[in-house]
């Protein structure tokens, strides 16, 4: 029997579809914090989010345990609740939508423009009702929201809440996705540009709603020196452990968003006269968390594709067609979209040739 090790890479194992930007001064942070013997609630939450404040420009991030749950938080220290809604992105992952229906409150779905994913303002501006407490806009995929368009489609008394899961790094005319509403939820899972693991936070502005997220997030307790809980919260925390391998991806932000920039152009190069491919409007920044075509062979490009060994995925899902939404109305750019959209592999790791390989696979199908 042959004992060499197999060799950890791309041609072998095949293309994945993502691959975490990990290394040596990840591992070397865990160590240390595995040393210390303090995993939770020590001193690396606030390490982080301290680097997270820098990286937004806003002056409170408040680190919770993943995306879902700051969009909960969110919610929550807007104090939304039942007999009010929401308004959210007909084509988006579901925990945007759930986030609204597990306050009490009900997400009103709302069409996207089928060709940039992101959520159509002008019918966001004929779904406002004397109900409508939030917009939760989502730059998809990395995409920035046409923020301005946003914020004179509803009045004024309507939070504007971010999405902002897959845009960290991104910028709407300069200005830097996290940081365009009253709060904005990140998301660190391992297909977004820095991960954690697991791992979300909120940032805002508002001291206040800060608070609201930092209480609700630890059961309610207030950081004051004493114990009350003045209204029951969650353990959401994001322990020390995770922060640790966050927090030196933060600080390499931009070089994270370069090596993306560059895959994505590599990506764009070859596919943009086959297939619909992303881009951000002009004068923003795409965040890149992942590179999603559409094409009309969508089903039989993703079989293709993973039985040459490459990992593909459907771009996300339109919300309306889950069980739990069905009842919310027609929304044929959602549908469009879900139907069209394939994700290919994406990473800062990805190699030229790695895109070559994909872009070959993929022209039987166009």
């Amino acid at each position: 029997m042959n004992a060499t090790a197999p060799r950890d890479d791309q041609s072998q194992a095949g293309i994945r579809l993502a691959r975490p930007d990990v290394g040596a001064e990840e591992l070397e942070a865990v160590a240390e914090v595995i040393a210390s013997g303090q995993l939770t609630m020590g001193p690396k939450v606030a390490e982080l989010e301290a680097a997270l404040r820098t990286a937004v420009g806003t002056a409170h991030a408040v680190a919770v345990s993943s995306g879902t749950a700051a969009l909960h938080l969110a919610m929550l220290a807007l104090r939304v609740g039942p007999g009010d809604e929401v308004l959210v992105p007909a084509y988006t992952f579901p925990a945007t939508a759930n986030a609204v229906e597990l306050c009490g409150a009900r997400a009103v779905l709302v069409d996207v423009d089928p060709d940039t994913f992101d959520v159509d303002v002008a019918r966001v501006a004929e779904a406002v009702t004397p109900r409508t407490r939030a917009v939760l806009a989502v730059h998809l995929f990395g995409r920035p929201v046409d923020w301005e368009a946003l914020q004179t489609a509803v009045p004024q008394e309507v939070a504007l809440v971010e999405d902002a899961a897959g845009a960290l790094g991104a910028r709407y005319r300069g200005q830097p996705c996290g940081a365009l509403g009253l709060l904005a939820c990140l998301s660190f899972h391992p297909r977004k540009i820095v991960t954690t693991g697991e791992g979300g936070a909120v940032t805002t502005d508002e001291e206040e709603l800060a608070d609201a997220v930092r209480r609700l997030r630890h059961h309610g307790i207030a950081a004051r020196g004493d114990v009350d809980i003045a209204e029951p919260g969650f353990n959401y925390r994001l322990p020390d452990l995770l922060c640790a391998i966050g927090i030196p991806q933060v600080e390499r932000l931009e070089e994270l968003l370069a090596a993306r920039e560059r895959v994505a152009a590599w990506y764009t190069e070859r596919l943009e006269h086959l297939v619909l491919t992303p881009a951000a409007a002009e004068g923003d920044r795409h965040g890149w968390q992942a590179y999603v075509v559409q094409l009309d062979r969508r089903d039989e490009a993703l079989a293709g594709l993973r039985a040459a060994g490459i990992e593909a995925q459907i771009g996300t899902y339109a919300v309306n067609r889950l069980s739990a939404y069905r009842d919310r109305g027609s929304f044929p750019g959602a549908d469009r979209a879900f139907a069209r959209a394939l994700a290919l592999p994406f990473a800062a790791s990805l190699s030229e040739d790695d895109v070559d390989r994909v872009c070959s696979a993929l022209r039987r199908f166009v």
